[in-house]
């Protein structure tokens, strides 16, 4: 074999480490696209009996956005096995307790009825904020592209941009609001 071709399968199957950044998107919906880095599934050698996945490194948990008033209405069931241990978590107490949490879980769900998914979330790696240890960043070779972009909040837009921003109504000089009581 040449060293092209032995070169050309060690980068074939070797486990690449994948950047995700979570910060304003749905946890459910990038749930789904890690899972498929975490098994494999975006390689061409995927088989579901070979373990071909990657890690995937996720920044920013901390700053996830739930659709709608799911932080309110979700609940998290958990059991210690004893008499009496069930307990129901709203989605927003998880998230105070450990920012990491409702994605994590989301990423474990997704993966539903996989045999080897304990083994592909030691893959996954979850920061709360950007503050990574250096010796993971290191490995960091690709970033995940997000299903959503992040919108711009009003505060960030200079002057220029606020003005030059198309107006649907340009009220006269002389317009007065009245405050309705």
């Amino acid at each position: 074999m040449s060293i092209y071709k032995r070169a050309q399968q060690w980068t074939t199957f070797t486990r690449v480490w994948h950047l995700f950044d979570a910060k304003w998107q749905n946890p459910f919906e990038s749930a789904k696209i890690i899972q498929k880095y975490l098994a494999g599934l975006h390689k061409p050698i995927y088989g579901p009996s070979a373990d071909t996945g990657d890690h995937v490194v996720v920044i920013n948990s901390k700053e996830i956005a739930l659709p709608g008033d799911e932080w309110q209405k979700r609940v998290y069931f958990h059991h210690t096995g004893f008499a009496g241990g069930a307990s129901w978590t709203f989605a927003w107490e998880l998230h105070e307790k450990d920012p990491t949490l409702v994605l994590k879980k989301a990423i474990y769900n997704s993966m539903k009825g996989n045999l080897y998914r304990h083994t592909k979330m030691e893959r996954l790696h979850i920061y709360p904020d950007a503050n990574v240890p250096q010796e993971i960043l290191e490995n960091v070779t690709n970033q995940i592209r997000r299903p959503r972009l992040i919108p711009k909040r009003l505060d960030e837009y200079s002057e220029e941009e606020v003005e030059k921003f198309p107006k649907l109504i340009d009220y006269p000089e002389d317009y007065v609001i009245q405050k309705i009581k």
